[in-house]
Order: structure tokens, then C-alpha cells, then sequence
């Protein structure tokens, strides 16, 4: 064999040698892992996401993604039935904390489908004590990802939130933690979008990133296509590489699309102008 072929030989082993001795030490790493897999077509922006997610709700504590206690929702042991039912059905939950003197006072979990027996039998029927299960009370402190293995382990799916001095402070569901991790959950109950695209009074567009192409392109007179993505945002997403901010920018064949609202899981509404 020849020199040069021996230094060829030796080149390949290196290379081969350098990509399976690279071990990631930090979750960084890890995220940069993925996004090569991803900008090398192994793993789709689908994929992607759902995996940064899960690497992102790691760090995370239950005070950053709970309902604060000023959005609650919670039925009173003393309130009359009617009201009770009146909030449950404007509400559309399925589980609600309730209350005694006070929303510190907790009294338990009520769950929807145990109102079913009122619309049958009357509000004689109807005893909180016979129905009340118990409420499962966490620390503002306890991180994301163990939450959601207590949910699954334990087969609960609402958590109440205390501080410190043992106050409410908010509530948890399991769709909370899942959202962090795969986005927004639409379900039946969700109101819908009342349309995906609006005109400004500056002459540019206010556009959702869940905006199908195929109306896009209808609306603008564009040519984006279909074969990769499904939405607009898809495409904006993809040619930044990485998660923009609100505030920045990108153009794409003639159209500057700006941020306008999202986060570090997704995009929801970007900023749209042709360029002439």
C-alpha cells in the first residue's frame, strides 16, 4: 500500500473516529444533536419540536406554565346548585377545585361527569361529599418533568399549586405540561380561529403561522409549496433554522415575513409584506 493511500486510510479512520467519539455534556449539546438530524432530513420539524420540548420541560418549574390563582376556576361548597351547573357548563372543564370559606380553604376536586346524576334524578340528588375526591397539592417549585411522570405513575391529571405559606397560588393539568412539549391542544370545546389572514391599515398582512400554504399562496398569488409543510409558519420556521423572537424578520422569494407573537416552542402570529 502507498503513502498516499495509508494517509487516505488514516484520514477516513479519524473521521469515522471523531463522529462516535463526540459525547454530549450539556443539554445544549443535545439540542444541537437534534438540529443537525433535523437540517440532514432525519428527523422532521415535527419531530424536532416535540424533542426540544421534552429537553425544555426539564428545566422548568410548575410556577412557569400554572394557571395563577387569579384564573382559576373553582366551584363553592356553598354555593347553590344552580350555580354550580351554570359554571360547569359555561366553563367547558372537566375538573374543577372546590372550595370552602375561601380558595385557601380547599375542599377537594370535583370532577364534571359526577354532575350527570343532577340532570337525572334532580338537585336532591346532589351531595359534594358523596362526589369529592381528593385534591393532590404540589410546590410552585417541583419541576415540570417530574410532574408529568407523577400524572402518568399516580393516574392523576390536576394538580393544586402552593407557595411557600402553604397558599394557592394556581393550578397544573396534564395538557399543561403536554403543551409544553408538543404545543397547543386544540380540543372541540376551543374556539376557532376567525380567520387566518388580515389586512392592516399600514398595507401589510397579519398572518397566522397556522395558516394552511394552500391558502397563502391563494390570498397572495404565491407559489410556496405543499410537499415539506403544511402551514405558513412551517416554512418561516425552517428557513430561520432555530426558533426566532418576536421582532425578527425574513424574506422568502418576495415576502418579508416579521414575527409578531411566539415563543421558544412555536410561532403563532407573524407580520406579512410583499416586496415589489
Amino acid at each position: 500500500m502507498s503513502d498516499e493511500e495509508q494517509s487516505q486510510d488514516k484520514s477516513w479512520l479519524n473521521r469515522i473516529a471523531q463522529a462516535f467519539s463526540f459525547e454530549p455534556k450539556t443539554q445544549e449539546d443535545v439540542a444541537e444533536v437534534l438540529r443537525t438530524a433535523h437540517n440532514n432530513k432525519i428527523l422532521d420539524s415535527e419531530a424536532l419540536e416535540i424533542m426540544e420540548g421534552a429537553l425544555h420541560v426539564s428545566d422548568q418549574q410548575v410556577r412557569e406554565i400554572m394557571v395563577p390563582r387569579s384564573q382559576m376556576v373553582v366551584l363553592s361548597m356553598n354555593a347553590p346548585i344552580e350555580d354550580i351547573l351554570a359554571t360547569a357548563i359555561e366553563s367547558n372543564h372537566s375538573r374543577f377545585p372546590v372550595i370552602g370559606d375561601s380558595i385557601d380553604d380547599l375542599r377537594g376536586i370535583l370532577l364534571a361527569k359526577d354532575l350527570l346524576p343532577v340532570a337525572l334524578h334532580g338537585k336532591e340528588s346532589f351531595a359534594f361529599h358523596e362526589i369529592l375526591r381528593p385534591a393532590t397539592i404540589i410546590p410552585e417549585s417541583k419541576r415540570v418533568n417530574v410532574l408529568l411522570r407523577e400524572f402518568r405513575e399516580q393516574r392523576y391529571h390536576m394538580a393544586v399549586v402552593v407557595d411557600e405559606y402553604g397558599s394557592v397560588s394556581g393550578l397544573v393539568t396534564i395538557e399543561d405540561v403536554l403543551e409544553e412539549i408538543v404545543g397547543d391542544i386544540e380540543d372541540e370545546t376551543d374556539e376557532a380561529e376567525e380567520g387566518f389572514i388580515h389586512r392592516m391599515e399600514d398595507g401589510s398582512y397579519q398572518v397566522a403561522a397556522l395558516t394552511p400554504i394552500e391558502d397563502f399562496n391563494e390570498v397572495f398569488g404565491a407559489s410556496f409549496s405543499e410537499e415539506e409543510f403544511d402551514t405558513i409558519g412551517g416554512i418561516v420556521l425552517q428557513s430561520f433554522g432555530h426558533f426566532p423572537k418576536p421582532g425578527d424578520c425574513i424574506t422568502i422569494e418576495n415576502f418579508t415575513f416579521c414575527v409578531l407573537e411566539g415563543d421558544s416552542r412555536q410561532i403563532r402570529q407573524l407580520s406579512v409584506t410583499r416586496q415589489e
